[in-house]
């Protein structure tokens, strides 16, 4: 039975560092799309709200969960990024785009080693919506992989 405690426990933990990621991503995402300005910025901050609706939904999910296993959901936001021109707002969201991607893929392996099939499925499709963000900003601002 310990084992189980410790093993809900790792996942609650991971799971609030999730949500903790996607409430920063909101908010940033939210704020890019009130304050952003510049020659193209209505195309770039209907994007900043868009993307700021999947990481809403990605918020709740993982919330639900951390509740339904009986943690308690953080309210405490990941780093926000501000300011700058068009073109660092969209820098700083694939660069917090790609942090989740590697945090999530550790996540990932966790919830599978500790035997929660739910929260790694649900994680994975999280994962997927953050590396079509990645790709958006990556293609907007002309990077090449």
């Amino acid at each position: 039975m310990m084992g189980k405690d410790v093993n809900r426990d790792k996942i609650i933990k991971a799971l609030n560092q999730a949500l903790s990621l996607e409430i920063g991503a909101t908010l940033q995402y939210l704020h890019h799309h009130w304050t952003g300005e510049g020659y193209d910025s209505p195309a770039v901050l209907e994007l900043f709200e868009k993307i700021s609706r999947d990481e809403m939904k990605h918020m709740e999910k993982i919330a639900e969960r951390i509740n339904y296993l009986g943690g308690d959901p953080t309210l405490i936001p990941a780093e926000i990024k501000k300011g700058g021109d068009l073109y660092k707002m969209m820098q700083d969201d694939l660069a917090g785009e790609n942090m989740a991607i590697q945090v999530y893929k550790t996540h990932i392996k966790l919830f599978d080693e500790s035997g929660d099939p739910t929260s790694r499925l649900m994680m994975e499709q999280i994962l997927s919506d953050e590396e079509k963000h990645a790709d958006i900003w990556e293609t907007t601002l002309g990077i090449k992989k």
